[in-house]
């Protein structure tokens, strides 16, 4: 009998603790994620969302505990081993974060160029290639980020989070600051990139209208560890304060009954 080989999670997290001075913001977390789903992180404010997801991207180690991604240990082994394993994923910031000194063509160039790898004329087609991909138009490439709207910033920082062709891509609440229209454009535009690509996808929202869009599974950060992961059906079986408050209230049940 020949046995299937195991396909190594896009992330996983072992007994992962976080202090800061005193005050513990997780406790023995573990989550795993496999390739190719939607995992939308969900909590109140102060649970510890953001820093779980600077710890994913490499940004914050934790006290205790093991982050892996795509089957590799983020942290050790060496510089090199560790910036290779960083070209494999994408970030999305909150805000964009795009370089305000550069424009649009800039931003998105640069890690192509941090490769060393690639001359002008290939960087050129693939930051063309990039912006064609999140729907926006090669006149775009000139602008810098002051002239750009809400719902360009983030289709701009999308497209540099895709520069390097990335397997895991981490969202920071993308659709914050938009208006529904542009906000449901850009979920759209996630979900189609999302499964054209065959992307894993992690992000963090406290919308409800983009988690049920995008999750095919939601994790509940509360009580400083992970409470609950599953569908959004198993998830609003459970009862808890915080399940109850951002899943159960009238709006929210509106919310799911629309989709």
């Amino acid at each position: 009998m020949t046995s299937t080989p195991l396909v190594a999670a896009a992330v996983s997290i072992r007994d992962l603790s976080t202090r800061f001075g005193d005050v513990w913001v997780h406790r023995h977390i573990d989550l795993e994620i496999g390739c190719g789903e939607m995992v939308a992180l969900v909590g109140g404010s102060g649970s510890g969302k953001t820093t779980l997801l600077r710890q994913m991207i490499g940004l914050l180690e934790p006290t205790e505990g093991d982050i892996r991604l795509l089957g590799e240990p983020l942290f050790g082994g060496g510089r090199e081993r560790e910036q290779a394993l960083r070209r494999r994923f994408g970030v999305l910031f909150q805000h964009g974060a795009l370089f305000s000194a550069f424009s649009v063509y800039e931003n998105i160039a640069f890690p192509l160029r941090e490769l060393r790898a690639l001359d002008e004329d290939c960087i050129h087609d693939l930051v063309m290639l990039k912006l064609a991909m999140v729907e926006l138009l090669p006149r775009h490439a000139r602008l810098m980020p002051a002239e750009l709207s809400g719902g360009m910033v983030k289709r701009a920082a999308l497209a540099r989070a895709l520069a390097l062709e990335p397997e895991l891509l981490l969202l920071d609440e993308p659709t914050s600051g938009l208006d529904p229209d542009r906000s449901d454009n850009f979920v759209r535009l996630i979900r189609v990139l999302g499964e054209e690509l065959g992307l894993t996808v992690v992000l963090i929202t406290h919308d409800l209208d983009t988690l049920t869009a995008l999750a095919s599974r939601v994790a509940v950060l509360a009580d400083q560890r992970i409470l609950a992961l599953g569908s959004l059906d198993e998830i609003t079986n459970i009862d808890h304060p915080f399940i109850r408050n951002f899943f159960l209230s009238e709006r929210s049940r509106r919310t799911r009954d629309s989709r």
